[in-house]
Parts: C-alpha cells; structure tokens; sequence
C-alpha cells in the first residue's frame, strides 16, 4: 500500500521515552499495587449488577448476525459496522478501515484471561473483510488483543496498520510488518488500497490526542503513546467528510484543539461506557455526560455509542450507559438520534 507520512512542524513529543497527557497534571497509570488489590476486591472492576433480564437477554437483544455479503462490497460512501466494544468496521472511499479489533473471549493476555466478554464476538476474525487500514489507539488489552491480531495474520490479512509512537515493537516482535508508529497532529495519506490500486477519494489518517495512558506489564506503564484517529475522505465534496475516533479519553480540551486544528466531525465513535468508579475513572474515561460534551466540542454532525456493553470492566451495569446517556442527551437538548446505538455486529450506511 502506498501512503506519504507528514510530520507536524512542531511534533508532541520529540524524543521522549515515557509519554503524559497535554495537561501534564493529569498523571495517569502509575497506581501503587495495594490500591489496585484493594479496588479489585471492592468490586470496581466488574459491573455491581446484571443488566435487567440477565446478560443471555441482553446479548440477544443488542445482537444481529453480521450481514456477510454486505461488509464484503468495498464501499465510497461511508458504511460501518459495530463489532463490539471500540472495534468499528469503516468502509469508505473503497477502503476498508479497522479500529482496536478485541474479537476474544477476554479482554487480557492472549485473550484467555482478564475481563469476559458477555455478548460474543458478532463473527469470527477469519470472516473479516480484506482489511486495508489498521488503526490502533493505544496499547491496553481491551484496544490491542493479541488473540485477534494473531488470528487475523493467520488468516492472510496485510493490513498497513497505524499505531502511537513507542508501540511498533510490540509488533515487530511478532514479525508483523507495515506498521507505521504516529505522533499527535501527524497525518498520513493513503493513496492505494492493499491491492495497491489507487483510490477513488483520497484518505488522510491523523493521529489525534487523548487523555488516557498505556501499560501492557507491570514495567512498561506510559512507555507507548495514546491517542485517536481521524479519517478524512474527500467523496467529491467542497469539504472531506470526517471521522473521529477517540479511542480512550477522559473530557479535556483536547477536543477542542481537534476541532480547531483538523476540523468538524461528520461521523464520531463517542465512547458512552466504563464510567464508575467516578473517583478511578474519572480522568481516564468519559462518562455519558463528559461524551456529549465532548460531541459539543468537535460539533460533530452524528455519533455511534461505542464501548460499552461487551466486556465486564466497570462498575455501572451493561444497560446502564444507554439510560444515562439519554439524560445527557435531553438534558442539553439534543436529539436521541444523534447518537445511534447500534447493536453488535449491525452495519449502517451514513448519509454524508
């Protein structure tokens, strides 16, 4: 696949070896090992009740068989498909994009361990469309899942795949190759497909900043970059038509500083869930509320509820995000159709 990396003039992080957040006062990740045993045993990290009917009835009712023979057309005008989590299939400008793909059993090492997943994977990684982009936010195991990336070698896909500055060795040590590691404000323009023909819209990659944190061991906290990405596609309009995800965030002005650097969004992932405790979460993870916000701050046209509803990794039950959100909404005087909640593994086309 044939691209062009452009630097920014004045990078974020110029030769440093551990990364913070643009308000370097909010340090996330370097938690003492008792709070987190502590945290653990008090429940913070698993919802304190089931959804209403139970988590079977809830996975039946936020799931629908993946339409195979759709996601398998290339498409110019922007389609996605929600796999659950923050794993989103875009398909626009006859490219095939894929972010933080986590189709394991578990949020953890090697898929096997960690949080479980309660709605199961909408398909099975071997079903995924040829993948021309891989974008990957930041190095946490419900974001980068070995398991899947593995099995989506296994089966014969090349993606060109985009991660934040310190995380390609992580992928070289597994021999994958194409990766190219970002800055906050770079951008890349993807000019072929991973067939190597040329685009009928052209598509610009930027990395976007976040507030969050990375760590994968006990001794690599903050030793790789986190962040989001924007797809910009021209589709023959005056201007690109432009998706934003955010990957892991809490509110800050980073997204202020998107909207005024790169531009509205058109279409946003808005993350909606993994919100309570408030006093753990609170600087690392938007709530429903922060989220609207933040949809304010990018003025963002239309937005999909991602993260939420998959894994258990917090405290507020399965079917809590979509309830609070609902007050957020009304609460500003937004439409609930603003926001889609899509179900796991249903596909839309997004009008542009």
């Amino acid at each position: 696949m044939s691209k062009k990396m452009t630097r920014d003039a004045t990078p974020a992080h110029p030769g440093e070896a551990g990364f913070s957040n643009s308000d370097p006062s909010i340090a996330i990740g370097n938690f003492p090992w008792y709070e987190m045993v502590w945290r653990s045993l008090r429940g913070d990290f698993t919802p304190l009740a089931p959804p209403q009917g139970g988590y079977g009835a809830f996975a039946k009712t936020w799931s629908v068989p993946v339409d195979l023979g759709r996601i398998a057309q290339r498409q110019l005008s922007p389609v996605v498909t929600w796999l659950g989590h923050v794993s989103i299939l875009l398909q626009v400008g006859g490219l095939n994009v894929l972010t933080d793909p986590t189709l394991a059993d578990f949020a953890g090492p090697y898929g096997r361990f960690g949080a479980p997943r309660m709605v199961p994977a909408p398909l099975a990684t071997g079903a995924l469309p040829p993948i021309d982009v891989l974008l990957i936010s930041h190095n946490h195991f419900d974001h980068l899942c070995e398991a899947t990336i593995a099995a989506m070698v296994a089966a014969g896909q090349r993606p060109q795949i985009f991660v934040p500055l310190g995380l390609k060795a992580w992928f070289d040590a597994r021999h994958i190759p194409n990766v190219t590691e970002m800055d906050w404000w770079d951008h890349v323009d993807v000019l072929n497909d991973r067939e190597g023909r040329a685009l009928a819209a052209p598509v610009r990659i930027h990395f976007t900043p976040a507030q969050h944190w990375s760590r994968r061991t006990p001794f690599d906290t903050n030793q790789s970059l986190w962040g989001g990405y924007m797809v910009a596609c021209q589709l023959g309009r005056p201007k690109p038509w432009r998706f934003l995800f955010p990957g892991d965030t809490g509110y800050s002005a980073d997204f202020k500083a998107i909207r005024k650097r790169v531009g509205a969004v058109d279409f946003l992932a808005l993350p909606i869930g993994a919100y309570l405790p408030r006093d753990f979460m609170k600087s690392m993870h938007v709530n429903p509320a922060d989220a609207v916000q933040l949809m304010l701050d990018l003025e963002a046209r239309q937005a999909m509820g991602v993260h939420w509803g998959t894994f258990k990794l917090t405290q507020e039950s399965f079917d809590q995000p979509p309830r609070d959100l609902a007050t957020a909404l009304q609460a500003r005087g937004i439409a609930p159709e603003q926001v889609w909640l899509l179900r796991h593994g249903e596909t839309r086309a997004i009008d542009v």
